[in-house]
């Protein structure tokens, strides 16, 4: 089995990412999709062999980085990472991708999300976790949105796209602002 179902969801789970030769192409292919890769600003970087996965393959001592995979045929359609632990503050960052087109959209993100924060707060006992986002990276704001994130910040024109200079969002949630929104559903 390629895929070790670590944190499960009901549509899918995460799972440590695989070094194979079946993925690497996958997020190759994935991180010279301008569609993908410019929404964490990493078109620019030439990615065209497994060696220049090193980041995805041998993450460092702070990071967790997870494939999403679906139940369904043991489908890889992303990645998402909870990074930068900082176990005395309690807190950390996420980042997140899906990188399937046909599986944007559907609520996927979503509830890796929520899988991740879940894990965060309640296994790693963090207390405050964030993440960035380029500020037209619409759905990707509405997806955190809906998990509970708020903006925490903003750096104006932070990062230059296509010509045009973005900003980058911080967005933030508590821990009690996640279990009070869990208590809801």
């Amino acid at each position: 089995m390629r895929y070790f179902p670590k944190i499960a969801g009901e549509r899918f789970y995460l799972s440590p990412v695989s070094a194979n030769d079946e993925d690497a192409e996958k997020y190759i292919g994935w991180m010279n999709d301008k569609t993908v890769a410019a929404m964490f600003a990493q078109y620019n970087r030439v990615v065209a062999s497994a060696d220049d996965l090193e980041w995805l393959y041998k993450p460092p001592g702070d990071m967790q980085r997870y494939a999403v995979v679906l139940r369904e045929g043991d489908v890889l359609i992303g990645s998402i990472s909870i990074h930068n632990i900082d176990h005395l503050n309690r807190n950390a960052f996420i980042g997140i991708f899906i990188g399937e087109e046909e599986y944007r959209g559907k609520g996927y993100g979503t509830e890796a999300v929520r899988l991740i924060l879940n894990y965060g707060f309640k296994t790693l006992n963090l207390h405050h976790i964030m993440l960035t986002v380029h500020a037209d990276n619409y759905g990707g704001i509405a997806c955190y949105k809906k998990a509970g994130f708020r903006e925490v910040g903003r750096l104006s024109e932070w990062v230059f796209k296509d010509g045009v200079y973005v900003d980058k969002l911080y967005m933030g949630i508590l821990a009690r602002e996640f279990e009070e929104m869990e208590t809801a559903y």
